[in-house]
């Protein structure tokens, strides 16, 4: 039971929903608040256990406006009984012969999906990289490429243009095997392919440091008055020439921040959460040491605090 406002009670009460007349009903006067409801859970329970056979599924996916047929086509079932075993596998077979050509699109949009699952993607970015992969595949040039390099580069590309950008490494930790290298060359692939479809150069969107901070503190574990100085460290940061690159620049002020810190984090650490190297990160600290009395937050070190900082 819930609580709702009933008109009659004047007052909010207890009320009882009754499934099979789709009414919800006032615990107290018997009012009828609402009628015909719509039940929009579930018709079943499915359990791990089950028999992959007692699918109670009656309907397919969503339609994809990518796909020739909206992905409405028809599928046979797998043979369920002796009677309709010869039956289900006669017509399973002669459909699998039939020549569908979204065949491969049906499965560069699985892989996707896998790859945006297991990094954390929205679907507002996978349904991009499965738009960005259509357009590429339309002009029927991409034959003989790495097929997992290219259905990668796609997934950056679209985080890029959702100003949800992710490293490369991290694309690669996803990428079937693919190589950093590889998945660059297919990037830059792709970025000439579409721009000699629109005539025009492929928006990327642009890269900042503050991209990076919030996912890379919560690989580390720090507290949020940490994450709130290092976002803002790392915001000030931009006010200054330091010619690093963004994902550097945030592994260097997430090291400065937890040197200030009671939980210190040491460089190897922060080098795996980050994927930054090491060395990378202790050049990057050197051109931030500079200027650290201006991009610390005055509530999160004072000065004293600062001179406390290891000299690059």
């Amino acid at each position: 039971m819930s609580d709702a406002y009933c008109s009659d009670c004047k007052r909010q009460t207890e009320v009882v929903f009754d499934h099979s007349a789709g009414d919800t009903v006032c615990s107290e006067c018997g009012l009828v608040l609402e009628s015909h409801s719509i039940d929009e859970t579930s018709e079943w329970r499915t359990f791990a256990n089950e028999s992959g056979d007692n699918d109670p599924v009656r309907v397919g996916g969503p339609t994809n406006p990518l796909l020739a047929d909206g992905g409405l086509s028809t599928v046979i079932a797998k043979p369920n009984g002796a009677t309709g075993e010869f039956l289900s596998s006669s017509l399973g077979r002669w459909q699998n012969r039939g020549s569908n050509p979204d065949r491969g699109l049906i499965l560069a949009f699985k892989t996707i999906a896998t790859m945006s699952d297991r990094l954390g993607l929205v679907a507002t970015i996978k349904d991009r990289a499965n738009e960005i992969y259509k357009r590429v595949e339309d002009q029927k040039s991409s034959r003989g490429r790495n097929q997992d390099a290219l259905l990668a580069a796609c997934l950056y590309i679209a985080c890029r243009q959702e100003d949800k950008p992710r490293t490369v490494k991290e694309i690669c930790s996803v990428a079937n095997g693919a190589t950093k290298k590889e998945i660059g060359r297919a990037k830059e692939y792709i970025v000439k392919q579409l721009g000699l479809e629109n005539g025009q150069s492929v928006e990327m969107g642009t890269i900042h440091a503050g991209d990076f901070m919030r996912r890379f503190c919560s690989n580390l574990g720090m507290n949020n008055q940490a994450v709130k100085a290092a976002q803002e460290a790392v915001t000030k940061s931009e006010e200054f020439d330091i010619r690093r690159s963004p994902i550097s620049i945030a592994a260097a002020v997430i090291y400065i921040i937890t040197q200030l810190s009671d939980d210190k984090k040491p460089l190897k650490d922060i080098s795996v959460a980050t994927g930054v190297a090491e060395g990378t990160i202790r050049n990057s600290y050197k051109d931030l040491y500079p200027h650290v009395s201006k991009i610390i937050p005055s509530w999160y070190a004072k000065e004293e605090d600062l001179k406390s900082l290891c000299s690059p």
